[in-house]
């Protein structure tokens, strides 16, 4: 049995991103892991500050809901964020949320596998490029983790708008072969 740590990072409710997560986490439940899924809204996640106190106590100076998060992440055995492309990106809200796990980098972490869930009005397999780039970049300072698998949900724009898009059984999937 793996912990799975599933981050939704879209400030909408039931948005078609956290959808995918779902999906995702029902897989993995199915298949016997431990899942928990923590969504980004409404939660506090404030900028890095760049003081690197986190690379000396492996935990950062900031007291909000990045602390905890990062702490769960830490003991996960996989980690799989769940976001819209807004302009051809990951939102702000995971940039920020990934900026601030940096306490992660000098720690001895255990997940290993990572993937990425996004969504977004474009439907080109294009679109989520940069965003999975990003992801990459900071995967690379993990250099026991790597990206397991992407999936990506074009062609929605209204949060839940195609209940029986391909990538949600994709992301069921991909759950299931963690």
């Amino acid at each position: 049995m793996k912990k799975v740590l599933i981050v939704s990072a879209s400030p909408r409710i039931n948005s078609n991103s956290e959808a995918l997560a779902r999906a995702f986490a029902r897989g993995a439940e199915e298949a016997g892991h431990e899942t928990e899924l923590i969504s980004l809204r409404g939660k506090s996640v404030a900028f890095c500050r760049g003081c690197f106190v986190c690379q000396e106590k492996q935990r950062c100076v900031i007291r909000d809901d990045a602390d905890d998060i990062c702490r769960k992440a830490l003991h996960a055995d996989v980690l799989v964020f769940a976001t819209p492309i807004y302009y051809y990106e990951m939102s702000g809200q995971l940039k920020a949320l990934l900026d601030r796990l940096n306490p992660l980098f000098p720690s001895d972490y255990a997940f290993r596998d990572v993937y990425m869930l996004t969504s977004a009005a474009e439907d080109e397999e294009t679109v989520p490029q940069r965003a999975v780039s990003g992801l990459e970049g900071w995967i690379e300072c993990f250099e026991r983790s790597r990206l397991a698998g992407t999936v990506f949900m074009g062609g929605v724009t209204a949060a839940g708008e195609k209940p029986e898009h391909p990538a949600l059984e994709q992301a069921y999937q991909m759950g299931k072969s963690v």
